[in-house]
Order: structure tokens, then sequence, then C-alpha cells
């Protein structure tokens, strides 16, 4: 049974959880713990504990003395926090580096999901003038960029344990995603590539027959699809379908507190579930982009053998003449620097979601609309590199 005393100088065998409250100072409180802390045991409230003490007006401080605490678990971590949650409302700042190390991490962890619960829920009552807003915009677009580096430096640092092979993950989760992002993505990428080979042909076809070179459609289709439209369609789709499902599963689990336990084990989330999302994605999207090519070109050849009169063995010679591996190699290596956009992209608004129901939404959102952006300023900055080595 937990005891409570206020006098503090006098000694108690330690036989349970005890908590004593003393002065050291006019503006100075000291908590002493004792005993054993453990679940299933009475606990005092912290209200009572820190009202007992009489007279808090001229109290600036409180402090924590541990060194007779025998044992512990979270009932302990749930007492302190109501206790410094409580000092907090009395104006007392509370130093708790005197307590075990373990123990502090999960106040912070406590303190840091109470200020983004607070900060969630805070809205401005008015706003200010447009240089104030400028520069709370600014503020707030600095600290996501920074958010974002240390993210993608974190997820560098995975990849090198990896290589190292030190990093920690389930097997079963990496083929899981692989599966989900892989195969089971095949019948959408299959019908937009068809269409995109079929608009192709048709736009092309356009042009062409003024010229008379209908034989032309698939030089057109092949090397647009094998350079641009099939790595461009294929990320799209990808951030669409699968970016948002890592930003909505990752937002769950932090809305649970799951990541929170992951972390309290002494597991890194990055490893453990970054990790062999975006080992699935730089796998497979170049499969999958290879596969949207291809399904692409047989939609031009479709429109130009049947609509056009150009014989089959005519299309598949032209096409082969016209797409190189040098073409395929530029598709390919978008298709990984897009595969890494999207993994990044939906875990990083995943693990950085609030802790409501509509905060997921928004992170799904958040994640689609910004992996699009990138993956179209990366095809820019793909355009301008491949333009300067003349390939």
């Amino acid at each position: 049974m937990l005891q409570q005393h206020m006098s503090g100088t006098e000694k108690t065998p330690i036989t349970s959880g005890i908590v004593r409250l003393d002065r050291t100072s006019p503006d100075t409180l000291r908590l002493r713990l004792a005993g054993s802390w453990e679940t299933g045991g009475h606990m005092p409230r912290a209200r009572d504990v820190l009202t007992g003490a009489g007279d808090l007006t001229s109290v600036r401080y409180a402090v924590f003395d541990a060194s007779e605490l025998v044992s512990w678990d979270s009932s302990l971590a749930a007492f302190l926090s109501a206790f410094l949650r409580e000092c907090e409302s009395f104006g007392i700042l509370s130093r708790t580096e005197d307590l075990p190390q373990g123990l502090r991490r999960l106040l912070r962890l406590a303190t840091a999901h109470g200020m983004r619960a607070e900060a969630q829920d805070e809205r401005p009552l008015e706003r200010g003038n447009l240089l104030a807003r400028t520069g709370e915009r600014a503020i707030t677009f600095h600290q996501a960029v920074l958010n974002l580096l240390e993210f993608i430096g974190s997820a560098f640092l995975s990849l090198i344990r990896l290589i190292a092979g030190r990093a920690r993950f389930r097997m079963a989760e990496l083929l899981h995603v692989l599966q989900a992002s892989g195969p089971e993505a095949l019948p959408v990428i299959f019908l937009i590539s068809a269409l995109v080979g079929i608009i192709l042909a048709f736009v092309g076809a356009v042009q062409l027959k003024m010229f008379e070179a209908q034989l032309y459609i698939a030089n057109v289709v092949g090397i647009s699809m094998a350079r641009e439209m099939g790595p461009m369609m294929t990320a799209i789709i990808m951030m669409g379908r699968t970016g948002a499902s890592f930003a909505a599963h990752l937002g769950t689990m932090e809305t649970s507190e799951e990541i929170d336990a992951l972390r309290t084990w002494g597991i890194d989330p990055m490893e453990f579930l970054v990790l062999p999302r975006m080992i699935a994605l730089v796998v497979m999207m170049p499969l999958l982009t290879l596969y949207a090519d291809l399904i692409g070109i047989m939609g031009g050849a479709f429109i130009g053998v049947g609509m056009f009169d150009i014989a089959a063995s005519q299309y598949i010679e032209q096409t082969l003449s016209a797409v190189t591996l040098t073409q395929f190699a530029i598709g390919l290596a978008k298709s990984v620097v897009f595969g890494m956009i999207i993994a990044v992209s939906g875990c990083f608004y995943g693990m950085r979601c609030g802790r409501s129901a509509s905060a997921v939404g928004e992170a799904a959102t958040r994640s689609v609309v910004s992996g699009i952006v990138f993956i179209v300023v990366a095809d820019g900055v793909f355009a301008v590199i491949t333009n300067a080595l003349w390939i």
C-alpha cells in the first residue's frame, strides 16, 4: 500500500511505494520517492500531494530525490507526469535531472505528446497583419524543411546500417509491402499505361498524318513511354496509391502511440517501419516502370496497326530502332529516384502525423500532394541533366 508522508524527515521501512514532500528552502519543494512503485497499488493523487505542502505562493522550484527508489514501472511515470502538470499549473518549475534516465525518457515522451495535442487544438483567435502572417509562414516552412532534412538523414543512416548488416526489421513486413506495392498495383498500371499509349498514338498521328509519316507513331509512343510517360505515370499512380497508404498506416500507428512504444522498447522506427517501405519501392518501381513501358507501347501499336494500316512487323521494327537501351536506362534511373521520393514522402508525413483521426487524413493528403510536386521537380532536373549530357 502506498504511503504519503509530509514530515519528510523520519525513516520508513521501504516495503511499498512511498512519496514524501518537504521544503529544502522557502522557494523549493523536494519530492522523495522510495520503495517499489508497480502497477496494482493504490496511487496517490498528485494534486493532494502538492497541496499538502501548504501555502505554495512562495514556491518556485520542485526537485526530486529517487535515491531510495527500489523498483518502478509505468505507474510511477503516470504519477510524476500528473505531478509535473500540477506544478506547472501553480507556476512551479520542475527539475527532473535527479530521476532515473529511463523515467526521464518516459516523461519526455508524455510531455511531447501533450505539447503536440495542445498545438493541434490551438487556433489563432485573430489574424495579424500581412507582414506577421508572412513571417509565421516563413518560420513554419523553415521548420518543415529542417524536419524533412532530418528525416532524410535518418533514412540514409538506416540504409548504411542495412548495408553493414546491422539494420533491424521484420522480413515478413518487407514481403508484405513488396506484395502491396508490386503485384497488387499491376491492374491499375495496366489500365493507365494502355490509355496513355493510345493517347500518345492519336496525338502523334494527327500531326504525322499531314506528312504521310504514320509509321513514326512507333517512335513517338516508344520514346515517350520509355523515357518520360512510363516512369512518370507509374510514379504518380504509386504516389496516390502506395504513398498515401504509407502515410495513413504510419499515421494511424502514431495516433495509437505504437511508434512511441517502439521507441520506448529501444527499437528505431526508421529501421523497423520506414526502411522496409523504402526497400520495397526501390525494388518494385523499376519493374513496374518496365511493365508500364511495355503496356504503353502495346497500346500505341493497337492504334497504329489497327487504325492507320501499319504492318505489325513494321511497327515492331520501327520501335526497336527508335527505342534504345539508353532510353530505357534513363526511365529506370528516374523510377528509382521516384520510388525514394514516394517512400520518403509517405513515411515522413505518416511519422509526423497528429493524434486525431482527421490528422491521419491530412497526412495522407499532404504526402500525395508533396510527393507529386517532388516527382515533377525531379523529372525536370533529369530533363536538364540529360539535355546537358546530350542523351
